[in-house]
């Protein structure tokens, strides 16, 4: 049996905070005394259909609390998702209409369960519309009375928004509330969730408190960053890499993340122990291990989580065949560089990324470029960061004066 001191540290792995200090270790002491499991909660409102690999960070710690023997309490926000989680946004956001929250609730449940072990013993399933559609105009009163404005204005959000006289509904207000009521419902002894959410799961201890309850232990995990390695995972930045994109595709993202980025990557969403991660890191820094040959390790473990063993094989052979081997040909002396549909973003192409990818330049040396005018595309300059996404296929490229950075650009499908 692992001791309570690694079973602490596999569980806090890629953690921010676990408040209050030494609750966690207390809980399962007390969870392993009275011989039961500690219920960790995850609630998720399903505003979006798909989930990206930033969505699985706090899937994955989620997995690791069911692997130590507890039980995961997946919340599904099928009503909370009329209102819409204000965390981060700078304005209200829109209803989402129930069709749509339906769609998305089955759609994210099934990405879920990629992660998750779906063993019942190890696994409750919920949406919270059980308990808060019943809800009474009487038991919403006693609901928030649980909190004042002024503990709402401390949110760092709320506090800008009213700071700028910019409209906060009181919708917006009560969605803390109704998150902790949450926590009230299923018993909840932890609760996971980004950093973003660290408020919100404040929120939850003070509320089973006001409900008399054992307040949880709150754990924020880090934000992943994208596949350029500065912004989070975000569809709309376009940096994502979707847990249903095909096996070839994921691997070819995965792969074209900044070395920089990657052991995050491997801490957020692998189970390597922080020992091994450091010795990829102490690895890498002293030569003895070749940053490609790790990302490719870590393309290869997590297209095999998603799509198999025998996909992700396929997807590493088809990746070695077009960018090591150099099967295409591109032309003499041009560099070959390969245009991904993910990169039609509205019939556009964010070029800074594409010549991150092709030439190694970072984004702000790629975006100095084309605004000194260095950037031609099949002869043309352009000025632009973004470019009709059918202009660049079959196109030459030209980045600089050295012919590493001239290339053709093939389109694979």
């Amino acid at each position: 049996m692992p001791s309570n001191k690694k079973i602490i540290s596999a569980l806090t792995k890629g953690s921010v905070e676990v408040l209050p200090e030494g609750s966690l270790e207390k809980k399962l002491s007390e969870a392993e005394g009275e011989g039961r499991q500690l219920r960790v909660k995850l609630g998720v409102d399903p505003t979006a259909p798909d989930i990206h690999l930033g969505h699985t960070v706090v899937l994955t710690k989620l997995r690791q609390f069911q692997d130590a023997g507890h039980r995961a309490v997946l919340i599904i926000g099928d009503y909370t998702a009329r209102i819409g989680d204000p965390s981060g946004v700078s304005r209200t956001r829109p209803q989402l209409t129930p069709e749509a929250i339906e769609t998305n609730s089955r759609s994210y449940q099934e990405q879920a369960w990629k992660v998750l072990d779906q063993d019942p013993g190890r696994l409750e399933l919920r949406r919270n519309s059980e308990w808060l559609a019943p809800m009474r105009l009487e038991d919403i009163f006693r609901l928030m009375a649980a909190a004042t404005v002024a503990r709402m204005l401390e949110r760092d959000d709320f506090e800008k928004r009213y700071t700028a006289g910019q409209p906060i509904s009181m919708l917006e207000f009560l969605y803390p509330l109704l998150q902790g009521y949450d926590s009230v419902a299923i018993n909840a002894d932890v609760e996971l969730g980004g950093t973003d959410q660290k408020f919100n799961m404040l929120m939850g201890r003070a509320v089973q408190e006001y409900y008399g309850q054992a307040p949880q232990t709150v754990l924020t995990n880090e934000i992943l960053p994208g596949t350029d390695g500065a912004e989070r995972m975000s569809k709309s930045v376009g940096n994502y890499v979707g847990v249903t994109e095909p096996a070839e595709e994921m691997f070819g993202k995965i792969m074209s993340i900044p070395d920089t980025a990657m052991l995050i990557y491997y801490q957020l969403l692998t189970s390597r122990s922080t020992e091994e991660i450091e010795k990829i890191r102490q690895g890498i820094e002293n030569g003895t291990l070749h940053p490609r040959d790790q990302k490719a390790a870590l393309a290869r473990e997590l297209a095999s989580r998603f799509h198999g063993e025998e996909a992700a094989a396929a997807a590493e052979e088809n990746f070695n065949q077009i960018f090591r081997e150099k099967k295409l040909s591109a032309g003499a002396g041009l560099v070959e560089c390969l245009l991904r549909p993910a990169d039609n973003e509205a019939d556009e192409a964010y070029l800074p990324k594409l010549l991150e990818r092709w030439f190694g330049f970072t984004r702000s040396e790629a975006r100095r470029r084309i605004r000194q005018g260095g950037v031609f595309i099949s002869g043309e300059q352009t000025g632009s960061e973004t470019v009709p996404f059918s202009r660049l296929e079959g196109a030459t490229i030209k980045a600089g004066k050295s012919t590493r950075y001239h290339g053709m650009v093939k389109l694979v499908k």
